[in-house]
């Protein structure tokens, strides 16, 4: 029997949005603030949100006046993202690996480590290819990954958190291919257990995958404050691909 990925069940969970309930909207949404001033962005762009989850950022961009549809294969987050009904703020359950429009979009954005979730490599080349059939001539993607270099280093292999009455006990680990985070949720003496696992794709890999896809890149930043991508010492991959 296939294996179903990961995922699937964890996207869905409520025990994911419990365990990362604490992320930083401010800082999420200076990021978005940049990188449409920096894009230079104009009001009616049409933008994708890809992996959208429950559309923080799908509303945020819509909130500026931009025409923007979140996707995301979890039933859960975009039945969420719906109730909050906002103009200019559209939603849709897909697998990002398909084409959503055809020539439609004047950007995509992938956000936040939202990108290498699939075992097959050629389903994260597929994800690729898709958006650039899904964005317009001259479109942009804005692709953001952890640096894999610096998570490395960092690497934090055993750690419990408590929210609540609900206890998390995370151990984190690389296999040589892929960052695998083990999730073991207790509740009321029971206990889930989930995965995530992230290819640790490192700039060549990109470079060889937009090649494939036909998106060229065309900047790359290392942080939230769009400075200058440093290998070993960046935070974050952000890599701007056009279709030209």
């Amino acid at each position: 029997m296939m294996k179903k990925d990961w995922f699937v069940d964890w996207f869905n969970s409520d025990y994911y949005h419990i365990l990362y309930q604490d992320r930083d909207e401010t800082e999420a949404s200076k990021f978005i603030d940049k990188l449409c001033n920096y894009l230079q962005m104009t009001y009616g762009n049409k933008v994708l949100d890809l992996a959208c989850g429950k559309g923080r950022h799908t509303i945020n961009l819509a909130k500026k006046g931009y025409i923007t549809t979140g996707i995301d294969l979890s039933v859960h987050s975009i039945s969420k993202a719906k109730e909050l009904n906002v103009d200019g703020a559209n939603f849709a359950i897909h697998d990002m690996r398909n084409i959503y429009i055809k020539n439609h979009f004047d950007y995509v954005f992938n956000l936040f480590t939202s990108f290498g979730y699939f075992e097959n490599s050629l389903d994260n080349i597929d994800v690729l290819s898709a958006i650039y059939e899904n964005l317009r001539p001259e479109g942009i993607l804005v692709l953001d990954f952890f640096n894999v270099n610096k998570v490395l280093r960092n690497l934090i292999t055993e750690e419990t958190k408590e929210v609540g009455s609900i206890i998390f006990n995370i151990t984190r680990s690389f296999d040589g291919t892929h960052i695998n985070k083990n999730i073991c949720v207790i509740e009321q003496n029971k206990k889930f257990y989930f995965q995530e696992r992230v290819s640790a794709f490192i700039m060549k890999d990109f470079e060889k995958m937009a090649s494939i896809s036909g998106l060229n890149i065309v900047k790359v930043f290392g942080d939230y404050q769009l400075n200058m991508f440093e290998e070993e010492y960046s935070d974050r991959l952000i890599l701007l691909l056009k279709k030209n």
